[in-house]
């Protein structure tokens, strides 16, 4: 099967929405489906405001027409909800094409939290941008339902993986030179330095030990002079990372917004337990049908939380994180697919 697939978030952008689509493309190219990826660099840019690294196209509806039109696709999935998604979007319904969205990242409370943009604002737009979509994928049940109840139509659950192979599992803490001079037990945060990502109830946390973070964002030049005790390790190569995960004693994730949570998974994989809140990511990633929390601990304080996942064995998280692949989440995306001509079923089905 051919199938287009575009996004606003790819390479070289550092999140998870990135990984997840990377990922998700390398398994179904092993399925032997071709995949042609419409993204930000095939395009003139411009840096998005307040978010460094991340480049959004500048008026690309032509480009995208041309794009399209040459791909041939019988399968048209939109990723994201930028500048790409929208032409997509207009481009389909132009010309009577049926196609698939997703919905990986709450941008309503991003835009509410740096800009003061109200919720019901943000939604109204998703909701309609994502209305002619014959199959919204989303990662938890809990974002499933949330965004039932404001209204959002042909919702399909979908989930995510992690490369156990990359995120290898080590029985104790492992080694990584930035770490070893730090006082133990080390607490890690990985992410945007971000609005959404609730950082500063990681960085406020009263826990013995050290902290560190990886990653950068918009908050990181005003937020390293207030906690210079914390090790920035900036962004590193995902082989480093999975060293980083491996040497930490508890992963944090202070994040209330997270559809999922990918970082959660790569250290679980690694064996490194996670603290976190009670709401959609975590509960997917660490719950379970039985309400009981497996690879780490969540709790409405979060310093609870980091108390009891100390506690965690790194056999359990990384048992935990064996129960998500992506070879599973490729077969659910293709399930989703819908063909672009809908008179043409037959042909595009795996």
């Amino acid at each position: 099967m051919k199938i287009a697939l575009i996004t606003d978030a790819w390479q070289p952008q550092v999140n998870g929405v990135v990984t997840t689509l990377v990922e998700l493309v390398r398994e179904i190219e092993l399925a032997g489906h071709q995949v042609e990826v419409i993204h930000p660099g095939l395009f003139k840019t411009k840096a998005c405001p307040g978010y460094d690294g991340i480049d959004l196209a500048v008026r690309p509806k032509n480009q995208m027409r041309e794009l399209l039109d040459a791909s041939h696709a019988q399968a048209i999935h939109i990723a994201t909800e930028g500048p790409l998604g929208w032409a997509a979007r207009g481009y389909c319904l132009k010309r009577g094409l049926a196609f698939t969205t997703a919905f990986h990242t709450k941008f309503p409370e991003i835009l509410n939290a740096a800009l003061k943009v109200p919720l019901s604002w943000g939604y109204a737009v998703f909701r309609h941008f994502h209305k002619p979509s014959s199959g919204v994928m989303v990662p938890t049940q809990g974002v499933l339902r949330m965004l039932e109840k404001r209204g959002f139509k042909n919702l399909r659950r979908w989930t995510h993986g992690v490369d156990l192979n990359l995120f290898s599992f080590s029985e104790t803490c492992g080694d990584h030179q930035a770490l070893t001079s730090l006082e133990r037990p080390v607490s890690l945060f990985v992410g945007r330095v971000s609005y959404e990502k609730n950082i500063e109830a990681f960085l406020q946390l009263d826990i013995p030990g050290s902290k560190v973070v990886c990653g950068v964002g918009p908050l990181e030049a005003s937020l390293k002079p207030r906690y210079p005790q914390v090790c920035w390790l900036g962004v590193l190569p995902r082989d480093e990372l999975a060293q980083v995960y491996a040497a930490a004693d508890v992963f944090v994730m202070p994040s209330k917004s997270e559809t999922f949570g990918l970082v959660m998974l790569e250290a679980m994989a690694t064996g490194t337990p996670v603290a976190a809140y009670p709401v959609d990511g975590p509960l997917e990633v660490l719950g379970s049908e039985d309400q009981q929390f497996h690879g780490g601990a969540l709790d409405d304080k979060l310093h609870q939380a980091w108390c009891r996942a100390a506690k965690v064995s790194r056999h359990e998280a990384r048992a935990r994180s064996e129960c998500f692949s992506w070879s599973h989440a490729s077969n659910l995306f293709l399930e989703y697919l819908v063909p672009a001509h809908p008179m043409s079923q037959s042909a595009v089905r795996p």
